[in-house]
């Protein structure tokens, strides 16, 4: 299986096609009784630390990890880990 951090053997063709890309802060569970009494300004707590880093995804697939950082008046990532992924031949 080829590796996807090398791309050389890939046609252009398909460099250009958008992918999504999503970052997961945490999870949590909760009982549908708790989900159905959420309301503006309830604070859910996540499983994950504030100085743990985020997981990054491409399409659904986790392809890399990182830290929260503030971009002018938005948030972003600092990518800190690629997770190496395999794609079938």
């Amino acid at each position: 299986m080829p590796d996807l951090s090398s791309h050389s053997d890939k046609p252009d063709l398909i460099m250009d096609i958008p992918v999504g890309l999503s970052v997961e802060l945490g999870r949590t569970q909760m009982p549908v009784r708790e989900v159905m009494n959420l309301a503006p300004g309830t604070v859910i707590e996540l499983d994950k630390r504030v100085e743990e880093p985020v997981d990054l995804y491409v399409n659904g697939c986790l392809i890399g990890r990182g830290e929260v950082v503030v971009v002018d008046d938005s948030l972003g990532i600092k990518i800190t880990e690629i997770i190496a992924q395999k794609i079938p031949s």
